[in-house]
């Protein structure tokens, strides 16, 4: 398993759990300073970030990166994937592919967590959810052509009315086309919603293809009250050999939580 941290480039998401917020130079070196394998970039859109800049930063610190988020198309643009409006969905689904281009440049995968939106109002649970179905199957299939998973993340009712749990996201991976779909198993959501982190991780298997790797209180691992030992015994036990990314609050500010991560992910992951 390996480790990874999260920077912000999303001025509207200030106050997020994002654990760096000031630019991509300085968070690349803070996170190479600290150990980190890699960098997970939630970016205000693929222009909005110099591809050249990504890979000079990439080389000079020895650091990958883990995944690219999509959520500014939901928090900049209100776009999601379950709109009403058809209009509305392809821009989405544009905002995604384009995304996918972004992180494929360096084999990252995408995130779907907010944009996969809720049902409500004139769009019925069913209807949300064939329309997160034909997206995740045409965006599913992109992205296998620029050699990278998608990964969809299940998120918690405050958040979602959609997917919830890990087992109830296998179901639904289990009805699409293609099998390029994975699931981000988000510790904050998980432990909202599910009875048991670890069994749930279990169900999930192969299909788990990313971890936020956070606290019960959204903070750094270590800081709440989750039993992280359980959790890491699941994940051997699937096999799981991806990233760990820190998606946290920056407290109390954003080079001790990316520490205290660190600190969580060695005592561990060892």
């Amino acid at each position: 398993m390996k480790s990874a941290v999260t920077v912000s480039l999303v001025e509207e998401a200030r106050g997020g759990p994002f654990v760096f917020w000031d630019g991509l130079p300085a968070a690349f070196q803070q996170a190479a300073e600290l150990g980190f394998d890699a960098v997970e970039i939630f970016a205000p859109g693929p222009q909005a970030v110099n591809s050249s800049e990504v890979s000079q930063l990439m080389d000079r610190h020895q650091l990958a990166v883990a995944a690219v988020g999509t959520g500014a198309g939901m928090v900049k643009l209100g776009l999601s994937l379950t709109d009403p409006e058809s209009r509305k969905r392809s821009e989405a689904k544009d905002f995604i592919r384009a995304m996918i281009d972004f992180g494929a440049q360096w084999q990252a995968p995408a995130i779907i967590g907010s944009m996969q939106g809720k049902w409500g109002g004139t769009v019925s649970r069913e209807t949300a959810l064939d329309l997160l179905r034909d997206a995740l199957n045409e965006l599913g299939l992109y992205a296998q052509e620029r050699g990278v998973h998608l990964i969809y993340e299940p998120l918690n009712r405050y958040e979602t009315n959609l997917l919830k749990t890990i087992e109830d996201s296998v179901q639904f991976l289990g009805t699409l086309q293609n099998d390029n779909v994975r699931l981000l198993a988000d510790l904050f959501h998980m432990n909202i919603e599910e009875a048991d982190i670890a069994q749930a991780i279990r169900g999930g298997g192969n299909l788990i293809g990313h971890i936020h790797f956070v606290d019960s209180n959204r903070q750094a691992a270590g800081m709440g009250h989750i039993n992280f030992e359980p959790i890491l015994s699941a994940l051997n036990d699937i096999d799981y050999r991806g990233y760990l990314s820190a998606e946290a609050f920056p407290l109390p500010d954003s080079v001790t939580a990316a520490r205290n991560t660190m600190d969580a992910f060695r005592r561990l992951v060892s």
